[in-house]
């Protein structure tokens, strides 16, 4: 019965050192593949930066456009007001030199009117005016 437990002691022994070089393989194959990774994270940064400073690029491009955009808006904003404003001004001076003075030459002609229409009809006692006629006394009911 003493071989027993040295065949015991044997087998975990041998199974220590295959889990020793278990343990050492993948301890390699974790070195490799931690180099790969580094590899390729080298490489996609290579092929991302000319990618990148690009896009920066067009970023940059993009906000300056954009700001001359603001720009010209805001001129052109500018611009409309002040063509509105001289709208305004030019119709009030058209108001002034046009309108007001028609207004005033309009009404001289129709009190012009009104003075020649009554120097040309007499105003007497048969006149329209005091002249009753008996229809008109038909439709008084009093």
């Amino acid at each position: 019965m003493s071989d027993l437990p040295t065949l015991f002691l044997a087998v975990i022994a041998a199974a220590t050192g295959v889990m020793a070089l278990i343990q050492i393989g993948v301890l390699i194959y974790g070195v490799r593949l931690a180099r790969r990774v580094n590899r390729l994270a080298d490489r996609v940064e290579r092929e991302i930066d000319p990618f990148l400073g690009r896009a920066q690029e067009v970023s940059s491009d993009a906000a300056r456009a954009t700001k001359l955009a603001v720009a010209q808006v805001e001129r052109a904003d500018q611009m409309m007001a002040q063509l509105a404003r001289r709208a305004e001004e030019t119709l009030d001076v058209a108001q002034q030199v046009l309108v007001a003075p028609a207004r005033r030459a309009l009404a001289l002609i129709e009190g012009l009117r009104t003075m020649f229409s009554s120097l040309r009809e007499p105003a007497g006692p048969d006149s329209d005016e005091t002249k009753s006629t008996g229809e008109d006394e038909a439709l008084f009911i009093g």
